[in-house]
């Protein structure tokens, strides 16, 4: 463990404490109310991994509410989410994010001339949980629903250095080993095999960057644990996409200074693998990729063209064989299973991801961004207020 700082702000745990950290949340309870965001899948209401989140978050009595944003595919997924809800001591809500009436909400957003109906996913989920969130919460964090080695830290590490008037952040991200302790594996390829050396790659090929330095400051910028100031979350475009983590992380440095953004060590980290062929993973690839390039136009103004993709696909597959053969090193030395034809293989795959995730980028680049809830209101006032009454029975 190092305790090095970068541009960001590093939070390490080397004597990090819940009771104190959750006594001085509790404390502040009344004035900065807190809460947590679980985006998750129908499909994945019945996983047993849910039972033990649901007993750690029932520690956390620092928490003014839980919102589960529910992606259901019918109304027995809804049934499924609420006796879940049932198991919380922590104030808990279903938010069923694309419930029929809900999108009617969404049809009248569009008359007035926001169209957000044709966008979906994971991203769209947490948008809506965020603004119904931001009604009645200071501050909120955000985690997925497949997290296997979860404790009541993950929730009260994020919000504290949020919470915490003697600091002054806005923002906090998680970081993490992503290494399975019973199999003795390397996993988080993605970000491994494919965000890291990419972003080295952009960086050499545009000189100089400073988004990609931010980017770059992040010791895992694809985490999906993160939480916020209600206040900020109102100002953010949001990816309906699995672009999600990485169009926050470029909104964020859109609306807050290197001063106010923080990460904070989450130890080691497990959850639920895939495999690199499953459509998930490929269109989380995908999704980020497209991401990074329309901020990279924003910020940069680069010129995205089919050359450009030609010379980045070529010059990050060398990258990313040299990383192979550094996590070689690195999983030998620790008596890590290191498969590295299997690697090898996974950089084959991603790699496609440059060509075909750029030539989506070139026909739409920006076809999966969602509104910041500021313009949202101006176009709808109300909206908040009327998502909660549609997406939230009582």
């Amino acid at each position: 463990m190092n305790i090095d700082q970068k541009k960001i702000a590093t939070i390490h745990d080397f004597y990090l404490d819940f009771d104190f950290m959750s006594d001085r949340l509790r404390s502040l309870k009344e004035k900065f109310p807190s809460g947590l965001i679980i985006p998750i899948l129908g499909s994945d209401i019945k996983s047993p991994g849910l039972t033990k989140i649901v007993d750690e978050i029932n520690q956390c009595d620092y928490l003014s509410e839980v919102f589960v944003a529910l992606s259901a595919t019918g109304p027995s997924d809804y049934e499924e989410a609420q006796r879940l809800s049932r198991s919380f001591k922590v104030p808990c809500e279903v938010v069923w994010c694309n419930k029929p009436e809900v999108i009617t909400v969404l049809e009248e957003l569009k008359i007035k001339g926001l169209d957000v109906t044709q966008l979906s996913g994971k991203g769209k989920d947490v948008w809506i949980a965020m603004g119904i969130a931001s009604l009645d919460l200071f501050a909120f964090a955000v985690h997925d629903a497949d997290v296997v080695s979860y404790t009541k830290m993950l929730p009260t590490k994020l919000l504290y250095p949020i919470i915490e008037p003697k600091l002054d952040f806005f923002f906090s991200k998680g970081y993490y080993a992503r290494i399975d302790e019973n199999r003795k594996k390397m996993f988080g390829r993605i970000h491994r095999l494919f965000i890291n050396p990419l972003l080295e790659v952009l960086q050499e090929k545009l000189r100089y960057s400073r988004f990609l330095i931010y980017l770059q400051s992040f010791s895992y910028p694809l985490a999906g644990e993160m939480a916020l100031y209600s206040d900020l979350a109102t100002h953010l475009r949001v990816p309906s996409d699995w672009g999600l983590e990485l169009g926050l992380l470029s909104e964020v440095y859109r609306n807050a200074s290197y001063g106010r953004i923080c990460q904070i060590d989450l130890g080691f980290y497990d959850h639920r693998h895939k495999q690199i062929e499953a459509n998930e993973l490929m269109t989380t690839a995908e999704d980020s990729f497209v991401t990074l390039l329309r901020t990279l136009t924003e910020t940069e103004n680069i010129d995205v063209s089919e050359p450009f993709l030609t010379s980045l696909y070529v010059a990050y597959r060398r990258l990313a064989q040299d990383k192979i053969r550094q996590y070689h090193a690195d999983a030998t030395c620790n008596n890590l299973c290191f498969d590295r034809h299997e690697e090898e293989a996974t950089v084959d795959a991603l790699s496609s991801v440059i060509i075909s995730g750029g030539k989506k980028y070139l026909t739409n680049p920006v076809k999966t961004q969602l509104p910041d809830w500021l313009r949202t209101m101006s176009a709808m006032p109300d909206i908040r207020e009327r998502l909660r009454e549609e997406a939230i029975e009582t």
